[in-house]
């Protein structure tokens, strides 16, 4: 995945896809265009058809050169305010979704303050928390 990630990485500098940029008070940048997370991948980009497009070209590449199968159909594309969020989705061959959603159990795009949303991931460590203490 480090391979992908660097694909990712050139492709941002060349301009073919956007990426953010995230720094310090000292003027330091790092530029961001993906993440990896164990076996999910998140990327960061405008929509835009053209930057969809190229990301669409980038993974077919991976896949030739790791071997390795994307499941598109298995991923999400979450955009925020996106009048041609059907034409994107249709660029990429992925699922849409939009926010608040779920990662890995826990709320995100939902406002952090809600207690409301921090029930189920308190629930879940209670249920963890009765079984440890069980065993011990």
């Amino acid at each position: 995945m480090e391979a992908l990630s660097r694909m990712l990485d050139v492709a941002a500098m060349l301009g073919q896809f956007s990426s953010f940029s995230v720094g310090n008070s000292a003027g330091t940048l790092l530029t961001v265009s993906n993440l990896l997370f164990v076996d999910d991948t998140l990327i960061f980009c405008d929509a835009d058809a053209h930057h969809l497009a190229a990301l669409r070209g980038i993974l077919a590449r991976f896949e030739v050169v790791s071997g390795l199968k994307i499941n598109l159909l298995k991923s999400k594309l979450v955009l925020i305010d996106v009048p041609n969020m059907d034409e994107l989705v249709e660029i990429l061959g992925c699922q849409q979704s939009s926010l608040p959603l779920k990662y890995f159990g826990l709320p995100l795009g939902a406002s952090h303050k809600e207690k409301t949303i921090w029930n189920p991931v308190l629930e879940k460590m209670e249920r963890h928390l009765a079984g440890w203490k069980r065993l011990y």
